[in-house]
């Protein structure tokens, strides 16, 4: 019976274009996306805007059509998956505000506050989003260190092996990315 390849070995083999490795990389990883997806979901049940299947789904399909992907191993290639979902989550965010806003039709005020508190949801995720991308000009490392932990779920201990960092040093780092996405969420 022969070994199965190690997820490292996988993901060699799908960025030199194997389509079977890239299955067999999700395929193994599966459950641990959907803990990760779910996790990152579970906060906003309610108005959540997919579930952590379709989440799951779409970052596979944001691997797929990522051409020249260079993912080392598997602490990288749970940071750019939680980099994928954090983009999904923004895209249908944008979307979801586009559609409700009427997507170009003509706008008739109303005097309810119903859509006010349905947008919410979204708008919060575009606020993160944009204090995300200002955050990234002060500092690129500790918005790296935030979608880790917040979007992938990883710990302190994963986070500073993909990044070359002592458990410390991420600690520190996501005290202080916190602290100032607080600050810049503040109205």
């Amino acid at each position: 019976m022969s070994e199965q390849p190690s997820l490292t070995d996988l993901i060699r083999l799908a960025q030199s274009g194997d389509g079977v490795a890239l299955k067999s990389v999700f395929e193994s990883t599966y459950d641990e996306l959907r803990r990760m997806a779910r996790n990152r979901l579970r906060p906003h049940e309610r108005d959540a805007i997919l579930d952590t299947t379709s989440l799951v789904h779409e970052c596979f399909l944001r691997f797929t059509a990522a051409e020249r992907l260079a993912i080392a191993d598997r602490l990288h290639f749970f940071r750019y998956a939680g980099h994928a979902m954090r983009s999904v989550i923004v895209d249908l965010a944008r979307a979801a505000l586009a559609e409700r806003r009427g997507a170009g039709a003509t706008h008739q005020p109303l005097s309810t506050t119903i859509a006010e508190s349905a947008a919410a949801g979204e708008e919060e995720i575009l606020r993160i989003h944009e204090a995300l991308d200002d955050l990234a000009k002060f500092d690129p490392r500790l918005v790296q260190v935030v979608e880790m932990r917040y979007f992938s779920g990883m710990t302190e201990k994963e986070v500073g092996e993909a990044l070359g960092l002592t458990d410390r040093t991420v600690r520190r780092d996501w005290e202080k990315a916190r602290l100032l996405l607080a600050q810049a969420l503040s109205p």
